[in-house]
């Protein structure tokens, strides 16, 4: 990684741009698989063999963006664990406590940190003499019936040329929100969610918790480019998924180098403790989909370990991707010519006039304009359709980078214009208009029995049922309502399908009249 010495001090043409680096992660994301809760491999979803095999260090998604309702603010999202099957208990999700999530930002172009937040998590089990993450109905996160916790500490390390200036905790023992177990135990998990968001003494705002995972698109694209047959697309393959977020709106003039010089690069990386008792980085994230489709094989895990300031090691595979190379074979577009400087600006950096600092190094960051203002109306292709506020200026939760992706890996940049898309144009859930902004998790319970049970002390109420033979509070129960629930499924996977093949041919159209005219 990163290391850290910790002595002393260490429209078209730019919408072409835009879309190149998308296209390149666009695609790749395009490629996991086509269902609800399954296994897959998204924006950064299991995309290295090394990581795939440790999903609590596997950093998913970055998001940086000026907040909407704050614009004298920017706020960082980062995500970690992906495809968290909601009612995956016993053991729900966490944080790893042995783990340093960390968010960095170069505010002068240096491909090099002057900020590192980091985030550090601590277990806490009250009661290990049951099965239960939760004994009863949990109506705040410290709740005595929400057996299993977590905590969190923030440190704002400030660097010069990645040498420690200074290490400054900024969070101390904040609240983690839990995993929503179901209705039955957390029966206004909006409230729940809401008190784990804390204002911080120096004016930034916290959020550490499980969140709906943000990223939306068709996965299948690896399954040999949708099999040859694009009347497939058009399946959320992430919808009902959840992921452990971090947040923090923090006051831009904080982290910006200066009002004159206002473009951040942003990246997170995972570093988890080694044998040694030593920090090892395991995962990194910048811009979406990168390791997914851009770096090959033999290289997945080096990127995961390697730092911006060295990324021009992978500059040939962004100056001749594999993926327009894998499209012309199977659907004989014709990919552009190499080599493809029109990528280069997105991915290392920045697009000139838009957010490429001033004496910028080359660096695979996800780079932010903060004098951008945000829109009222964001568009969902960002700078490709006339909205700077949107990606590759920053990243907001509802930019579609897959089809951004899409229509840059095909040339959108060097004149080939195109309309591809995946025919997924949006999250299945809708996104706060408030901080954290991220959308409620799944519920591990959806049928009707789980609600009539929903918190009750007294009645039917599943507490009352539960407290005479085990001495616990609560908990959910009944088959007949696991039954319930896997009739609902199935009936809202049967309508599912029907909307994805009206979505497919949709796109299918729309990339035939692409093609012919």
């Amino acid at each position: 990684m990163t290391a850290i010495t910790r002595t002393a001090r260490g429209r078209r043409s730019l919408a072409a741009l835009t879309c190149g680096a998308l296209a390149a992660g666009g695609l790749a994301a395009a490629g996991v698989k086509a269902l609800e809760p399954g296994a897959a491999q998204a924006s950064s979803h299991r995309e290295a063999p090394l990581i795939s095999g440790q999903p609590q260090y596997d950093n998913t998604d970055v998001y940086a963006f000026v907040s909407p309702d704050r614009p004298d603010t920017t706020t960082l999202v980062a995500n970690w664990l992906p495809f968290e099957e909601p009612a995956g208990g016993p053991n729900f999700y966490k944080f790893a406590p042995d783990a340093q999530y960390d968010i960095h930002i170069d505010n002068n172009g240096d491909g090099q940190g002057e900020f590192v937040y980091r985030w550090t998590f601590k277990d806490h089990t009250k009661n290990g003499n049951t099965f239960l993450y939760n004994t009863g109905a949990v109506k705040t996160v410290d709740d005595p019936d929400l057996n299993f916790t977590q905590t969190y500490d923030i440190d704002l390390l400030r660097l010069d040329n990645q040498r420690l200036v200074s290490d400054t905790k900024i969070a101390r023992d904040l609240p983690v929100a839990p995993s929503n177990v179901g209705k039955a135990s957390m029966p206004d998990y909006k409230s729940l969610r809401d008190q784990a968001v804390k204002r911080l003494s120096d004016g930034s705002t916290a959020f550490a918790g499980q969140a709906d995972d943000p990223f939306f698109l068709d996965l299948r694209v690896f399954d040999l480019l949708y099999g040859g047959d694009l009347s497939e697309v058009g399946k959320d393959t992430l919808k009902g998924y959840s992921v452990q977020s971090v947040a923090l709106q923090i006051p831009t003039a904080k982290i910006r180098q200066s009002a004159s010089q206002p473009t951040i690069g942003v990246w997170s990386t995972t570093q988890r403790k080694n044998a040694q008792g030593g920090w090892t980085q395991v995962s990194r994230l910048g811009n979406p989909l990168v390791n997914e489709v851009v770096v090959p094989m033999k290289d997945k895990d080096r990127f995961n370990a390697s730092a911006p300031w060295n990324d021009g090691q992978f500059l040939p595979y962004v100056t001749k991707p594999e993926l327009p190379k894998l499209i012309e074979a199977i659907y004989k577009i014709k990919a552009p010519k190499e080599p493809r400087n029109d990528l280069v600006s997105v991915y290392l950096t920045g697009v000139k006039g838009l957010n490429q600092p001033p004496g910028v190094r080359p660096a695979e960051e996800l780079r932010l304009n903060t004098a951008i203002r945000p829109t009222a109306s964001p568009k969902r292709l960002g700078v490709l359709d006339g909205d700077n506020a949107g990606f590759p200026n920053g990243r907001r939760l509802t930019d579609d980078v897959i089809d951004i992706s899409l229509q840059a890996v095909e040339g959108e940049l060097v004149g080939n214009k195109n309309d591809l898309g995946d025919a997924v144009n949006a999250n299945d859930q809708q996104f706060g208009s408030s901080f954290p902004y991220l959308a409620l998790p799944a519920s591990g319970s959806q049928g009707p029995l789980a609600k009539k049970g929903s918190g009750s002390s007294s009645g039917n109420s599943t507490d009352s049922r539960m407290s005479g033979s085990t001495a616990l509070t609560g908990s959910s129960g009944g088959a007949g309502g696991t039954n319930d629930t896997l009739l609902i499924a199935s009936a809202a996977g049967a309508g599912g399908g029907v909307l994805l093949i009206g979505l497919g041919l949709a796109w299918w159209r729309m990339r035939r009249r692409s093609l012919l005219g």
